[in-house]
């Protein structure tokens, strides 16, 4: 079955229907693929309840199939999700209008605690030197207000919240990528950070974060930049909140 067309076999929600009607283009998972991603879906719940918030920021590969083999409270990966593991993290994105540069080539990428520090109150880390030291400045420029709502991602926690947008978005990997930048591609990897408004919850992570007080403060800084500006070369949505470490 072409993945174009699988969602016309399954039971939709109106959302999911329309979402298809209007964008004929649009890449989805099959039908199979997409039950996969169901059961990887909860797993990755599941594995991040387990080692906690903060942790599964830096958990790797490695350590994530080893939870899964040895606590039944998450269960091992099967065959047919670690497949599409590698699908999500290997296959070209272009086909799916993102055209953001690799950050991560090894899907056994290490984050050393060494490298890190967790900032209180966050469940979050940044990496030492200029993430660091870019955001103790903000919050000094900015102000107490600002928070950090996202910091270091390692592979399984991009995995994770790509995963997540995917299978909210009923298998549409063109829309799912529109939003957040598969598992090889995240700049949380490497450097970057989001902020937010204190409060604010998950308008933080909306366009509506561009007319605080805080973003205007935020845009007279030169030593930060924006990573995904409007009508960027990526093909990411807007992002004000996405910390450009430079």
């Amino acid at each position: 079955m072409d993945r174009r067309f699988f969602l016309t076999t399954m039971a939709l929600t109106p959302l999911f229907a329309n979402d298809f009607t209007k964008n004929p283009k649009d890449i989805y998972l099959s039908y199979s693929e997409y039950q996969i991603l169901n059961n990887l879906n909860s797993r990755l719940k599941r594995l991040r309840k387990f080692v906690g918030f903060a942790n599964f920021n830096l958990v790797s590969y490695s350590e994530a199939l080893y939870y899964g083999r040895n606590y039944s409270a998450v269960g091992s990966f099967t065959n047919d999700e670690l497949s599409l593991i590698d699908k999500l993290f290997y296959e070209s994105t272009e086909q799916y209008g993102f055209f953001g540069q690799k950050t991560c080539f090894n899907i056994e990428n290490k984050i050393s605690k060494k490298t890190v520090v967790k900032i209180p109150r966050t469940g979050h880390y940044l990496f030492k030197g200029k993430a660091l030291e870019d955001y103790t400045k903000l919050r000094k420029d900015v102000g107490s207000t600002l928070v950090l709502t996202s910091g270091v991602r390692n592979v399984f926690k991009q995995l994770s919240l790509y995963c997540n947008k995917l299978y909210r978005n009923g298998g549409n990997i063109t829309r799912a990528t529109l939003d957040i930048a598969p598992p090889a591609y995240s700049y949380h990897t490497i450097s970057d950070f989001d902020v937010g408004r204190k409060g604010w919850g998950y308008k933080n992570f909306t366009s509506d974060f561009a007319l605080t007080f805080e973003f205007e403060k935020m845009k007279k800084l030169d030593y930060i930049s924006m990573r995904y500006n409007k009508n960027n070369n990526d093909g990411v949505r807007f992002e004000p909140w996405h910390v450009e470490v430079i």
